[in-house]
């Protein structure tokens, strides 16, 4: 009798359904040698069909905006992973920011509604980000995160097996390390005061490692680089892994990094606000790949 191909493919693999769902529109299934992109394929329970974790994205990001939270002051989505917050030089038409305000323009009216950059995530990172509504929004959410009055919760899966449970990391950090890239200063007195907490949350042998982060200070490219000095850089990071570093065994078509929480008091409305963004699918598939080949049994932090 034939089956659903995201079915087939999350019971041949251990995947959860929306993750072989995932993995199948994202053209990283294989069906008797061919790629499939339909999940709701139906195909013959005993067809051969071949699972590639970290093969590149075969389509664009999706289109569609993820709303976590709204208010008349605040909107705070999921950003998917691959898509810029802001155009650069290249002048990027499909941004986040764009994506935002076309949502607002449907949904409020307006030709062109305003949309307000809080803070940032990198490119390749996926998860909660908030944009203002108005200018005045912009500087009361700005003066939230200059002054560290807000939980920041991200997810990471690192190289290596970190030897403590927990941990702070507090390094600070310069613009410029020496190569034109942001680092780790060397000298007393230099850099910006930078603080990371982390927590083992799920260990992978000795291969990698599943952690949460929380963010004291909010410096740019501050969790990669941290945990890259500690000697566990986030897989998939091309720019903070150290290039002596010999090759691992865990591998990601892109940093394996996610805002999974965003929590604070509201300061134009005085509520408390929590969102979390759900793990996207490539992370999820990365996790339950490594899980597969490497976990342990009860093995977590």
């Amino acid at each position: 009798m034939p089956i659903r191909l995201d079915k087939l493919v999350a019971e041949r693999f251990g995947l959860s359904r929306r993750a072989a769902q995932e993995a199948v529109r994202n053209g990283r299934v294989d069906v008797a040698g061919d790629r499939g992109d339909e999940p709701g394929r139906e195909v013959e329970p005993e067809t051969p069909i071949a699972y590639f974790p970290n093969r590149p994205k075969a389509r664009a990001v999706a289109g569609k905006l993820r709303v976590l939270h709204e208010d008349r002051h605040l909107l705070i989505v999921d950003k998917p992973a691959g898509l810029l917050t802001l155009p650069t030089l290249d002048h990027e038409r499909d941004t986040l920011v764009e994506r935002a305000r076309r949502y607002l323009a449907i949904r409020h009216g307006g030709r062109r509604p305003f949309v307000g950059v809080v803070h940032r995530l990198d490119k390749g990172t996926s998860g909660a980000l908030a944009l203002a509504r108005s200018p005045g929004a912009v500087r009361a959410f700005q003066a939230l995160f200059k002054a560290h009055d807000i939980e920041r919760q991200y997810l990471a899966v690192v190289e290596g097996a970190p030897g403590r449970a927990e941990g702070t990391i507090d390094l600070p950090l310069v613009t410029d390390r020496g190569d034109l890239r942001r680092g780790v200063a060397r000298g007393p007195g230099e850099g910006r005061h930078a603080v990371t907490h982390y927590r083992v949350v799920e260990r992978f042998g000795p291969v990698a490692t599943l952690v949460a982060c929380w963010l004291e200070t909010g410096r740019t490219h501050q969790l990669r680089i941290h945990l890259a000095e500690i000697g566990h850089p986030v897989v998939g990071d091309p720019v903070y892994r150290p290039r002596a570093r010999p090759r691992s065994k865990a591998t990601f078509h892109r940093q394996a990094l996610h805002a999974r929480t965003l929590g604070f008091r509201h300061p134009l409305i005085d509520q408390d606000v929590r969102v979390e963004a759900p793990l996207p699918g490539d992370l999820d598939e990365l996790i339950v790949d490594l899980r597969n080949r490497f976990g342990i049994p009860g093995a977590g932090g």
